[in-house]
Parts: C-alpha cells; sequence; structure tokens
C-alpha cells in the first residue's frame, strides 16, 4: 500500500502565526482568535476533513528584537496578543469524536508536576486525543518575564528538558498502576491505596514527591512532538520525541535529517522505523490555474515584510537599505534563518531577499497549483523525502483548510493517500502508530518507569558540548 499523509493544521491561539500581514485580508477570520466559536466551528472543519489533527504553537515572550523594541510585533499582530494553547482544546474536544490536538508547552520556566496534571486532565477530557510539543524557549523576553535577567544556555535548557521529563516519566507512566483504581461501591473504596506511589524526585533542578494527582489516563504520556535542528536537540529527540519536525532544501537534504534522526534514536535502545517525521508545508491550491493565481497574488499584495522581520528576531532593518545593497555589506551581517544566504551568495541584495520573504515560496515544500499538481507533489514528499506527514501552513481562516478538505483531499484519497474516515475512537498515538499501541513502546525510555522499582533508580542524564545561547 502507498504511505499515507498525515496532516495537521498549524495553527496558534493568536492573530498572526506565521504569514504576517494577512489578519488584514477581508476574508480572514483571524482577529476572532478570541472567540470561543472561532475554535469549536474550526474543530469541526477539521474533524469533516479526517484531519489528524490541529497542533497548536507558542511562545510565552514578545519577539522585541527588531528595531529595538516590541513595537512591529505589536502593530503587525506578530504572535501578540497571543492566548495560552491548552485552553482551546476541551472546547474543540466537546464537538468532535476523533480530532487529535497537538499543543506546544516549554520546559525551562514552569514546574513538571503542574503541567504533569494539566496534560493528564486533557487526555481524560479528549479521550486520548493529546500531544505535546515539548521546546526549551528561544526569546530572551520570555527570560524576563519569569524573573531571569536572560536566556538559559541553548544546551542547558536542553539539560533541564531532559530532568523535566524524567520527572513527568514518573509521574504520569510509574506513580499509578493500571488497576489502581477500583471504583468498589460495596466496600467504598475507589483507589487501591498500595497501588499509587510516590515518586520521590530529587535531581539537579527539580525535586518531585508525587504522587501524580490524576487517575491514568488511556495514552498516560500524552505522544511526543519535537522540532530540533541542533545537536543538543537532536539527542534530545532521539531519546524522548515520537513524532519529529524536519525540513530541508533538497530531498537529500531531508533524507539525510532523518537517517540522522533514526540513528540517535537507535543509540538509546530504540526501535529507529517507529519515529515519525513531519514538516511544515505551505499549499495553495484552486480549481483553476486563474483561481491559484489569484489567490496567490491577493496572499502577496498583503504580506508584511517588516512582521517577518519581526518574527526573524532580525537585528537588521532592511527597509532602511537601498534594495540594489549586498547583504555581504550589511552593518553587523544578517542574522536569523536567512544569514546563510549571504554566505553562499556574495551578490545576494536586499531586495531580492525582500522579495523572497514576500513571495511565500520557501523551497521544497511549498506548491501551488490546482489538486493534481498539489497531489503529485505531496507524493513527491512522501516517496522521495521519506516524510509521514505535514503540518498545513494557513494562509487565511478557514480558507486554507478549507480548500485543502475540499480539493486536495478527494484528489488523495483517489490515490491511497488519505484515510477515507476515522478508526473511531482511536487515540493520538494509535493514529500515528497503529491500533492497540495508545501507550508508550516498550523500548521508549518512558516505559521504564512502569517498573515501580526504577523511581529509585538515578536517571542517566544526557549531557552536551557548550553551545551559545
Amino acid at each position: 500500500m502507498s504511505k499515507p499523509l498525515h496532516v495537521n493544521l498549524f495553527e496558534m491561539n493568536c492573530v498572526s502565526h506565521i504569514v504576517h500581514g494577512l489578519w488584514a485580508h477581508p476574508d480572514n477570520q483571524r482577529h476572532r482568535f478570541n472567540d470561543i466559536d472561532y475554535w469549536t466551528e474550526l474543530a469541526q472543519l477539521l474533524e469533516y476533513g479526517t484531519f489528524d489533527g490541529v497542533f497548536l504553537a507558542d511562545v510565552v515572550g514578545a519577539y522585541d528584537r527588531f528595531r529595538g523594541g516590541p513595537e512591529t510585533a505589536l502593530r503587525e499582530a506578530v504572535q501578540i496578543p497571543s492566548n495560552d494553547p491548552l485552553l482551546v482544546i476541551p472546547a474543540m474536544a466537546a464537538v468532535t469524536r476523533n480530532l487529535g490536538f497537538g499543543a506546544t508547552f516549554s520546559t525551562t520556566y514552569e514546574p513538571p508536576f503542574a503541567f504533569a496534571r494539566r496534560m493528564s486532565t486533557l487526555d481524560h477530557l479528549t479521550r486520548g486525543r493529546v500531544g505535546w510539543n515539548i521546546v526549551t524557549s528561544y526569546l530572551p523576553n520570555a527570560a524576563r518575564n519569569f524573573g531571569l535577567d536572560g536566556e538559559v544556555p541553548h544546551d542547558r535548557r536542553y539539560e533541564i528538558a531532559d530532568e523535566y521529563l524524567d520527572v513527568l516519566y514518573k509521574l504520569w507512566e510509574g506513580s499509578w498502576d493500571d488497576d489502581a483504581v477500583i471504583l468498589d461501591r460495596a466496600q467504598r473504596v475507589y483507589t487501591d491505596p498500595r497501588k499509587v506511589r510516590y515518586i520521590e524526585h530529587v535531581g539537579e533542578h527539580f525535586k518531585v514527591a508525587g504522587p501524580h494527582l490524576c487517575q491514568p489516563s488511556r495514552q498516560r504520556t500524552p505522544v511526543l512532538f519535537q522540532a530540533t535542528g541542533s545537536a543538543a536537540g537532536g539527542e534530545f529527540a532521539g531519546r524522548h520525541a515520537e513524532v519529529v519536525f524536519t525540513g530541508g532544501a533538497t530531498p537529500r537534504e531531508v533524507r539525510q535529517n532523518i537517517q540522522r534522526m533514526r540513528e540517535r534514536a537507535r543509540a538509546h535502545g530504540r526501535d529507529p522505523a517507529t519515529l515519525k517525521f513531519i514538516v511544515q508545508a505551505a499549499v495553495i491550491v484552486g480549481r483553476s490555474d486563474l483561481d491559484v493565481h489569484d489567490k496567490l497574488q491577493s496572499y502577496r499584495r498583503l504580506q508584511s515584510l517588516d512582521g517577518a522581520l519581526a518574527h526573524m528576531q532580525s537585528a537588521v532593518d532592511l527597509a532602511a537599505y537601498p534594495p540594489q545593497t549586498r547583504l555581504a555589506d550589511l552593518p553587523g551581517g544578517l542574522s536569523g534563518p536567512w544569514a546563510g544566504l549571504a554566505a553562499s551568495d556574495p551578490q545576494a541584495t536586499v531586495g531580492q531577499l525582500a522579495r523572497r520573504l514576500g513571495g511565500f515560496d520557501e523551497g521544497r515544500f511549498f506548491v501551488a497549483g490546482t489538486p493534481g499538481v498539489v497531489a503529485d507533489e505531496i507524493e513527491k514528499w512522501l516517496d522521495e523525502d521519506g516524510i509521514d506527514g505535514i503540518n498545513l501552513r494557513q494562509f487565511l481562516s478557514f480558507e486554507t483548510a478549507r480548500d485543502f478538505i475540499e480539493l486536495v483531499v478527494p484528489e488523495l484519497r483517489r490515490r491511497g493517500r488519505f484515510r477515507d474516515s476515522y478508526n473511531d475512537g482511536e487515540t493520538l498515538r494509535e493514529r500515528f502508530f497503529g491500533a492497540g499501541r495508545a501507550r508508550l513502546p516498550d523500548d521508549h525510555y518512558g516505559a521504564r518507569y512502569r517498573d515501580p522499582a526504577a523511581l529509585r533508580q538515578p536517571a542517566a542524564p544526557l549531557r552536551f558540548s557548550a553551545e551559545p545561547a
């Protein structure tokens, strides 16, 4: 059988998530993000389209480096204002039966005990449909919001995150036995106390007694997502991540990134074939070439260069220089994801970069075309790059999702690349890894804490070479 495509809608509880400036489009619904009806309508649309889930990004700071402050981000609504991603999940879950939910949460600034309870609560309320995107946070303003003068160094954040996960596994996997809840009305015993235990974690960063406050949920541990590009992040993902966000400029580069990640998983005693790989993808689809052209042009007219530069935390204001200025001649150089352009092409100019930022074409995982063209490209991503799925970037809410559902999904179904229906009642982990696999696999690092004796054994922490923040 052909490899099927996993699809999440890439969302954020804010006005402008990734494609900046389009909130001003008359057909966009982004301004409704504070309205619970926005989230329930979106959830019902995605469930109608049999999406795997909605994936919620998050940050806990403002983008305040560009032009020396947060003014551009505020004016352009670049991920501010934004709300807590976890709080909209129960509303979406209440109006759906099968749609999954992935939520971003940082391990750096808030203690693990409270987060463990929140995620277990969501796993109960959704009947096992939640995942967690593990991040360590990267904005300097985020550090200042939690009482620090500056960011925790990059690799140190991953060391903290590793112990954070250790605490969570002990709470989720080890604190309660599967049969601890007996609900014996005659004997008036809800939980057998002999089958619940303290975790008594004492580590370098955390001291947590337990027991976990929640009884076991369907998945216990939510599906573990992670995006990574650094050596430290790769080592961390090799131990913990089940679904990895990756990328690359060419099929070969994507395959190499996937292979490296599988090798790290193997080094941690895991079956590397069980990892799934997802990329962020942009899809603009129409019923005709003219329709596609008109959509693309309407989006490009509103794309905000200032918003993109604020999001990049750019130290350079491209608008302050003539278009013909070479990037290599900019004072202080170019920072952010486009820094390599100046190094690879000494003649690249400010105008070229500005056009690229405003054109939406970010290489391998961008396609604009009719349904057949889009499906052809997606099949290449699955077969040539070796990915398993996409996080679908939004241009307009709800147009992007609706176009994909109405135009692309039927074509993918005809090719055997997309489900016709859900397996009703499956957990999110079962959706990715198969029926009967609601729990972490036995070879996963966190599964060791199903043995109560392991709670008292010191963990082997991950250590990384020093890297700058």
